[in-house]
């Protein structure tokens, strides 16, 4: 197996990532689209966002079984903006973690849509630390950093456009 190496930028889909990361990603996606799946059952408002953002999680499991830095940036970008949109802006993470532990005192479950947020939230909390450490494990040059960069910007850009598009009104 090649490494990656600064003769060798075009290697990094060789890299061996450890065990930890290449588990994480698939299951901090997965877990997110239950998520997604879950609040569009119960808002049916917001399938159509939803199978739009879903597009972002596939991408990101693709690029990433390729050490892709495009895809460790989609990946941190977008779990990043919407955890602190869902902490600091909505409060959905916070309201959605207390009705979790109401459900899980009392059996009744008032608001299912909210609870999938705080579960989207913790699996966005285990793929920014699983790709960024993929992405540091690559040992980035000036490059692939502009495209960790790139991947943020592009897929904020493209969120911002299905949201413009589909989101209910």
């Amino acid at each position: 197996m090649s490494y990656l190496t600064r003769d060798n930028p075009a290697s990094t889909a060789a890299i061996a990532m450890p065990r930890w990361i290449s588990i994480s990603i698939p299951v901090g996606v997965g877990v997110f689209l239950l998520a997604l799946t879950g609040s569009a059952i119960a808002v049916p408002p917001l399938r159509l966002l939803h199978l739009l953002q879903s597009l972002i999680y596939i991408g990101i499991l693709l690029f990433a079984r390729r050490n892709s830095p495009w895809g460790y940036g989609v990946a941190v970008f977008i779990s990043t903006a919407w955890n602190c949109l869902n902490l600091f802006v909505t409060h959905l993470f916070a309201t959605g973690a207390g009705l979790l532990w109401t459900f899980i005192d009392t059996g009744r479950l008032s608001r299912p849509d909210t609870v999938m947020v705080f579960m989207g939230s913790l699996a966005h909390y285990l793929l920014i630390v699983a790709c960024m450490a993929g992405f540091l494990q690559l040992r980035p040059d000036k490059k692939q950093w502009y495209q960790f960069f790139g991947g943020g910007l592009l897929v904020l850009v493209y969120m911002a456009i299905i949201i413009l598009i589909a989101a209910p009104r």
